[in-house]
């Protein structure tokens, strides 16, 4: 599905107009990037969690020559689906 795609289910379940729904969706995926960025985490009832973590600075090697490489620390997005969400 297509970030269209789901303006129209939206806009179509709610009974709205496509643009009120876009700015709904919109509006949705700009507030998880801002929970995100701040590293908090945002929990949605039946639907699951996104969560920052952390990966560690580690030493991977080149796969061509062999020779280690510092991969710096990183911080990442993960969602956990809730329980009735993986049950599917």
């Amino acid at each position: 599905m297509t970030k269209a795609e789901l303006i129209a289910e939206v806009a179509k379940k709610a009974g709205i107009t496509k643009r009120a729904a876009e700015l709904a969706v919109n509006a949705t995926f700009d507030t998880i990037a801002e929970v995100a960025k701040q590293g908090d985490t945002l929990r949605i009832p039946r639907f699951g969690a996104f969560k920052v973590v952390t990966r560690k600075e580690r030493t991977a090697r080149n796969p061509r020559t062999g020779e280690p490489v510092k991969v710096p620390q990183t911080r990442l997005l993960r969602f956990s689906p809730s329980l009735e969400l993986r049950s599917l």
